[in-house]
C-alpha cells in the first residue's frame, strides 16, 4: 500500500502511471496515509492529489500551530496541559519544549533525568503554571508511549485499525488523561485532524457533536475560540450554582 493508499486501484494497473506516481511522490518525500516514520509517528500526510497540508489554529501562533499539525506527540502534550490555564496557553506549551529541546522526541523526554526535564518546563516562560506536576505527567506519558507503542504516538489511534471506543480506551489509559480529556482529544482528532475511527462521535459524547462549541476540538479561529470560552464560562457558573 504505502504511497498508493489513496490512488484509485485502476490507475495502478497502468504501468506508466504506477511508475510515474512512485517516482513523483518518492522524489517529493511524501508519505501518503498513516506511517510510523519519524520520532513520534505522524498524522496523515496531504492527500496524494489535493496537496492541502493540515492546518490548525488552536494557539494563534503560526509556528506553534504548525508543530501541533505535524507532530502527534505535540498535540497530545498540548491536550495534557489543557487544565487550569487558557486553552491557547496550554497548546503553546509543546512549542516552548521544542524550542528548548531542539525538537520534541518521545524517547528523549522519556529517558531524561526527571529533575532536568522539570527545570526545562519551569524555565520562563514556563510550559504551564504548575511546571513540576505537569512536567512529571508529560514524562510519564512519554514513558508510557515508549513502553506500550514503541515510541509511535500515532499508533494510539492507528494500530490495529481501532474503532472510536477502543481509541477512547487507549487515550484514557495515558498518564494524565481522564475521561473528559480523552473524549475531547478524540473529538479533536475527528473534527480537525482527519482521524475518524468508526463511532468516534458517539465515543466522544457531546464533544463529538457537529457544530458544537464546547472544547478545543471546536476552535478553528478567533471567533470560535471566544465562543468556546463563553461556553466553558457558562458551564462553570452553572456547576457552581448547582453546589449552592
Amino acid at each position: 500500500m504505502g504511497l498508493f493508499m489513496f490512488v484509485p486501484p485502476e490507475y495502478l494497473r497502468i504501468p506508466t502511471v504506477g511508475v510515474y506516481l512512485w517516482v513523483f511522490y518518492a522524489c517529493r518525500g511524501l508519505d501518503v496515509g498513516f506511517c510510523s516514520a519519524g520520532r513520534n509517528g505522524r498524522f496523515p500526510a496531504p492527500d496524494a492529489i489535493g496537496l492541502m497540508a493540515l492546518q490548525l489554529n488552536l494557539v494563534g501562533d503560526p509556528e506553534a500551530d504548525a508543530l501541533l499539525a505535524e507532530d502527534p506527540l505535540a498535540l497530545l502534550i498540548g491536550m495534557l496541559l489543557d487544565q487550569q490555564v487558557p486553552m491557547e496557553t496550554a497548546f503553546l506549551g509543546p512549542k516552548k519544549l521544542a524550542d528548548r529541546l531542539s525538537g520534541i522526541d518521545v524517547r528523549r523526554i522519556a529517558d531524561m533525568d526527571t529533575d532536568e526535564f522539570i527545570a526545562i518546563c519551569a524555565e520562563p516562560p514556563a510550559v504551564h503554571r504548575f511546571p513540576k506536576s505537569m512536567g512529571e505527567r508529560i514524562q510519564l506519558m512519554c514513558q508510557f508511549i515508549v513502553e506500550n507503542y514503541d515510541g509511535d504516538t500515532a499508533a494510539i489511534w492507528t494500530s490495529g485499525n481501532p474503532d472510536g471506543k477502543e481509541v477512547l480506551k487507549r487515550l484514557k489509559a495515558l498518564p494524565g488523561y481522564g475521561d473528559q480529556k480523552a473524549r475531547i482529544f478524540l473529538a479533536l482528532l475527528g473534527k480537525q485532524i482527519g482521524v475518524e475511527p468508526k463511532g468516534w462521535r458517539q465515543a466522544a459524547g457531546d464533544y463529538g457533536l457537529e457544530g458544537s462549541r464546547r472544547s478545543i476540538a471546536d476552535v478553528v479561529d478567533e471567533q470560535s475560540l471566544l465562543e468556546v470560552r463563553e461556553f466553558k464560562k457558562a458551564a462553570k457558573a452553572a456547576a457552581k450554582a448547582d453546589k449552592k
